[in-house]
């Protein structure tokens, strides 16, 4: 698949990949990415055809990844995606506000969901933030995210996973698309005992990231 827009990458920088078939957009994300301090933009593709071999090659940090397009779309590229580079952040950038796209993309490993009506300086807030552990989700979508839980938050003492209940405040603050850093904040404890929470959760859920820690937490409705 010809590649539309490439720049050589530096060292500080966040690598972010677009999957997007409008020429015209996508060539405003181009310009956009490629000419903003700390992103480069190293690769702008009409569909996911190749997916694979370009994430392989190109190795990026972020991808930004559009729903509907030709031949092969975007929540097909996502699962490929998250098959060969699991650590590759996703961010679905798409019209589509359905739940069932919402929830596919999460549950297939999408670590943020934005609307196309995303102001350019939002867009480049929540690749930043997808790119530091956060979940960044237009507001209209992070509502929705919430509807799909259960109205009661509370963890019983039936809980087959045995989270504790500072255990599953911190997975309910995840599902909610909150950071490490903001995590602390609301918790009152630092980066650091988060991270030990969160890798009780991980073991706990036996998942090993962030995004199949929240699909689950949604799927199996266990905050």
């Amino acid at each position: 698949m010809t590649l539309n827009f490439i720049k050589p990458m530096t060292q500080t920088s966040i690598k972010i990949v677009v999957y997007e078939d409008n020429p015209d957009l996508r060539e405003s994300l181009s310009v956009l990415l490629g000419g903003s301090i700390g992103f480069e933009l190293i690769g702008a593709f009409v569909n996911c055809e190749q997916v694979a071999k370009q994430i392989v090659e190109l190795k990026p940090d972020v991808v930004l990844m559009d729903i509907d397009m030709p031949v092969a779309n975007g929540l097909k590229g996502l699962k490929i995606i998250k098959q060969l580079a699991p650590q590759v952040n996703v961010v679905m950038f798409t019209v589509f506000e359905d739940n069932e796209n919402i929830f596919e993309a999460i549950c297939s490993g999408a670590v943020g969901y934005l609307l196309k009506r995303t102001p350019p300086v939002k867009l480049l807030e929540a690749i930043q933030d997808a790119n530091n552990g956060g979940a960044p989700m237009t507001s209209s979508i992070a509502r929705k995210v919430l509807q799909m839980l259960p109205t009661q938050q509370k963890v019983t003492e039936n809980n087959d996973y045995k989270l504790t209940e500072r255990e599953s405040e911190i997975l309910n603050l995840l599902v909610k698309g909150n950071s490490y850093k903001m995590i602390a904040d609301k918790c009152s404890i630092s980066i650091d005992t988060v991270r030990s929470h969160i890798k009780k959760i991980y073991d706990k859920l036996h998942v090993h990231s962030q995004t199949e820690a929240v699909a689950k937490a949604i799927h199996e409705r266990i905050v």
